[in-house]
């Protein structure tokens, strides 16, 4: 399903990183592991579609992802490549469901008003569609994060640091709708943490 091979990446005036070779299967559940500063975020960004790598390969549905133009990697990202990061990427200025839309107007899909309803329902928020992200809690805002990165029903759903900010009964939850919400649109899960709490959750391990 995916996999990474003979990744490395150079940062200007920075060290340069080497990944091991990681192969992952459809509906598989993973946590990134490693410190601060390990390369988690870099490695996340590069499996995203959204860093070039200085060598090596990632597939993903055996499709090379570096193969495709600029504006092709964008749509393929945007149609199969879920992301929850650890802070809300929302647009303040359009409400709840409007925030979907755009997800799959990124993608080149047209708005699918039943399954914003669907997904609102299921994490929760059926009744913040008109409310904008301003006037949502954290955890609110955090579950809307999980619905925008599952609109596209992703073969992939990945998440950077989700707990990082959050208590110890809020990263329950948090790591919980993960797994429930990728084991139900069978996509595979990739959680990149350094917080030991989610340790107990997933039995998949890579680190760095």
């Amino acid at each position: 399903m995916i996999s990474i091979k003979e990744l490395t990446y150079h940062y200007k005036n920075g060290p340069a990183l080497r990944f091991p070779d990681w192969h992952m299967q459809q509906a598989e559940q993973w946590l990134l592991l490693g410190a601060s500063g390990s390369g988690k975020s870099t490695l996340i960004n590069i499996i995203s579609g959204l860093l070039r790598p200085r060598t090596g390969q990632v597939m993903m549905d055996q499709t090379s992802l570096y193969d495709f133009t600029a504006r092709e990697l964008d749509r393929f990202r945007g149609r199969h490549i879920g992301i929850v990061f650890q802070r809300p990427h929302l647009v303040r200025s359009l409400t709840v469901s409007e925030n979907l839309d755009l997800a799959r107007a990124m993608a080149a899909l047209p708005a699918d008003r039943q399954r914003n309803r669907q997904l609102l329902s299921d994490l929760g928020l059926a009744e913040k569609s008109g409310s904008y992200p301003d006037e949502l809690s954290q955890g609110q805002l955090q579950r809307l994060s999980v619905a925008r990165a599952l609109v596209n029903k992703p073969l992939v759903l990945i998440a950077d640091e989700p707990t990082s900010s959050l208590d110890d009964e809020n990263a329950e939850k948090v790591i919980a709708l993960l797994r429930e919400q990728a084991s139900a649109n069978e996509a595979t899960l990739i959680i990149a943490t350094h917080d030991k709490r989610v340790r107990n959750h997933l039995n998949n391990e890579y680190q760095i």
